[in-house]
């Protein structure tokens, strides 16, 4: 049998730099919420959400719960990220506005 098709980002030096991934693989709530916490620490940030709904979504929002400086976005897309990027001086609420909005505009289906 052949190994799984593998997905990698490569990205230009902003976007790596700015990114940390955290999986939910093999994890309960608790290990979620340590994962989460090494990944995020004390400071402000976004959270971006693989898809808009299940545990990843779950768990992060309920860790970002009591926590005015973060914020949680989910369908996470290339443009969203991009335009998360360079906005990085905003609040997380505002990063996340606009990051989805971005997001959402960049889908389409071209014209054949």
């Amino acid at each position: 049998m052949s190994s799984p098709l593998r997905g990698v980002i490569v990205s230009h030096a902003a976007v790596a730099q700015a990114l940390v991934p955290v999986t939910n693989d093999g994890c309960d709530r608790d290990a979620l919420f340590a994962a989460l916490a090494a990944a995020v620490g004390d400071v402000p940030a976004v959270l971006f959400i693989d898809l808009p709904g299940g545990s990843c979504l779950t768990g992060a929002a309920t860790y970002a719960r009591n926590r005015s400086d973060l914020a949680v976005v989910t369908g996470v897309n290339l443009a969203m990220l991009l335009d998360f990027v360079f906005h990085r001086d905003l609040s997380p609420a505002e990063a996340a506005q606009r990051a989805a909005t971005a997001g959402s505009k960049a889908i389409r289906i071209p014209a054949s």
